[in-house]
């Protein structure tokens, strides 16, 4: 039971899909310094997800709600690149244009470009623009997991934690939360920093600290309520470790660096 009520879905599923690209652009910012200009402009006008908790600290894995940070002048200014026909999807998709989005980015997503995949199975996921459909869902969203994209992979590992689409399997949910945090996703950070604190497989409080560490410092300064959140996380963690588990934690989360 324990690990039934760690994966419950405790948050606005509505605003889930429609802002988890929001989240995967801007963490695909931090690691394209080998991109261009241009494409890292456009990454900077969306902004990470918010964690939806409840007052006070609860143990326990959300299906975070996400808070809206999207630009609505990026193409206006030029800030996006008319060429970027994935990029021009995830835009119509964040404007709840799913018409337009399914447009672009189906073909592109049958072509095998991840962004595309994951813009198609946030479709099915929550019938924007299709019949709402978890099996389809999950496989557009395994197909852009496994091309590495960290927002398919954490929804992919709420799906597993469901049991929607597919077999539910919480070692398989915390499988793909572990990929997504390794590339810096701040919703897997956090989600996998609980699984440790709770004791998901085996309890491990330094893993926990240091993840939930982790998540806190990724979570842009303004958004002091999702910020504030992973920090009691991660303290109320800490109350239960040693000085030299505390050090530990503190050296892994110093050292660590995305894949």
């Amino acid at each position: 039971m324990a690990l039934l009520s760690l994966f419950r879905s405790r948050t606005n599923e509505v605003e889930l899909e429609r802002r988890i690209y929001a989240l995967q652009a801007a963490l695909d910012q931090c690691k394209g310094v080998a991109r261009s200009w241009w494409s890292m402009r456009v990454r900077f006008t969306v902004a990470v997800a918010l964690v939806a908790m409840a007052a006070g600290f609860a143990l326990g894995v959300y299906r975070h709600s996400i808070k809206q940070a999207f630009v609505d002048s990026a193409v206006a200014v030029g800030l996006a690149s008319p060429a970027d026909e994935a990029g021009t999807a995830e835009i119509a998709f964040q404007r709840a244009d799913y018409a337009k989005a399914l447009k672009l980015a189906r073909p592109l997503a049958e072509a095998g470009d991840p962004r595309a995949e994951a813009i198609v199975g946030s479709a099915y996921y929550r019938g924007r623009g299709v019949a709402q459909n978890d099996t389809e869902a999950a496989k557009w969203f395994r197909l852009a997991a496994d091309k590495g994209n960290a927002a398919a992979r954490f929804t992919l590992g709420v799906m597993y934690g469901e049991g929607r689409g597919v077999p539910q399997d919480y070692a398989e949910a915390a499988r793909w939360y572990r990929l997504a945090a390794e590339q810096g996703n701040a919703l897997a950070q956090y989600n996998l920093g609980l699984w440790y604190s709770q004791g998901g497989g085996s309890q491990d409080n330094v893993s926990a600290h240091m993840w939930l560490n982790l998540a806190a410092a990724r979570f842009p300064p303004a958004d002091s309520r999702n910020r504030n959140a992973a920090v009691r996380s991660r303290d109320a963690v800490a109350e239960r470790m040693t000085a030299e588990q505390l050090a530990e934690a503190q050296r892994r989360a110093r050292e660590w660096r995305p894949k």
